[in-house]
């Protein structure tokens, strides 16, 4: 099993505009709004898509960004990674899209992805 960067999310409590604001500074586009709630940014000098999630108040102290990682068996990453040290924070989703929200052993946050529900 391998796991491969999927995006950075921010949490921020105007996505739209944090989004706006990383677009214009990496040439990038807006590629999906969802209403102001999770917007996308994809393109310009981006390796990789720049997410904000739009949150009521913004997790204090450093964890403000956090890495949202695919795989393709969902529930065997988060067991491995369960078992080297991770935390299970929660498991989350619908049929449509699923992931789990883990944290590393410092306490820093971090989400799984099933790869082909992104």
């Amino acid at each position: 099993m391998t796991l491969s960067l999927g995006m950075v999310t921010a949490d921020t409590t105007d996505a739209v505009a944090l989004a706006t604001w990383w677009a214009e500074q990496t040439g990038a586009e807006i590629a999906e709004t969802n209403d102001g709630w999770y917007v996308m940014v994809r393109g310009g000098g981006l390796p990789v898509v720049l997410a904000f999630q739009k949150v009521e108040e913004v997790t204090p102290g450093k964890n403000r960004l956090h890495l949202d990682l695919t795989t393709d068996d969902l529930d065997g990453e988060a067991d491995r990674l369960l078992g080297a040290g991770a935390t299970l924070v929660g498991r989350r989703g619908d049929e449509h899209f699923r992931w789990v929200t883990l944290a590393d052993p410092d306490g820093n946050e971090f989400c799984v992805a099933q790869l082909d529900s992104v």
